[in-house]
């Protein structure tokens, strides 16, 4: 059985890499191998996810996906969480998630009848999980929209607050002269960022 990590950000400004050390170290403790990583910045609430079926493509049968939590792998609708289980369950792919204890112990089972009793129960508990992770993704978009429409009506509202941290890395870094891939791959944002930080600095210069 090959282990592949799977990390994922939401967003192209948050670090899909963040979990990477503490998965590193959950492998090292059940003392499994990561064959390779496949890292993406995509949002869970969407099926369509290049590295997540690249991974799926990859991987072959008994292979496993070790995660930080399920809702990495999913804060998809009921319809669209079946699709994905479907093509894991065909592809006899395994999860193993930090959340999810059921699944630890199929990383170390070699007893057949055991492993069968850890795959159903395993099977059941992802689906709970993947209940909740949807619950908890609609929950924060339903209160987010809430507080919006509160703070407009109050003329409170000034949009999203921009990431000056963030911003003052990509201005070091292209202060620096790095090319947008290697900021990109450095610090995970989106290029779109980039672009910002980049126009505000070719501003900043022409008023000196």
């Amino acid at each position: 059985m090959r282990i592949y990590g799977y990390l994922r950000a939401s967003t192209k400004d948050q670090d899909a890499n963040r979990a990477k050390t503490t998965l590193c170290d959950f492998a090292e403790n059940l003392k499994i191998k990561i064959s390779a990583w496949f890292v993406e910045n995509e949002s869970g609430a969407k099926l369509k996810r290049p590295e997540l079926f690249r991974l799926l493509e990859f991987a072959e049968s008994g292979d496993a996906i070790l995660l930080e939590q399920v809702d990495r792998i999913t804060r998809l609708s009921e319809n669209d969480w079946k699709k994905l289980k479907q093509i894991i369950v065909s592809n006899n792919i395994k999860i193993i998630s930090m959340d999810l204890p059921t699944s630890h112990s199929m990383a170390e089972s070699t007893d057949e009848f055991q492993k069968r009793v850890l795959e159903a129960v395993n099977s059941m508990m992802l689906d709970v999980l993947a209940a909740t992770a949807r619950k908890d993704y609609t929950d924060r978009r339903r209160r987010q929209k809430e507080g919006i429409k509160k703070a407009k009506a109050e003329k409170k509202y000034k949009g999203r607050p921009e990431d000056t941290k963030l911003q003052g890395k990509i201005e070091s870094l292209l202060k620096d002269g790095k090319s947008w891939g290697y900021i990109v791959n450095m610090i995970g944002c989106s290029k779109a960022t980039i672009s910002k930080v980049s126009t505000k600095l070719k501003e900043e210069n022409n008023h000196e």
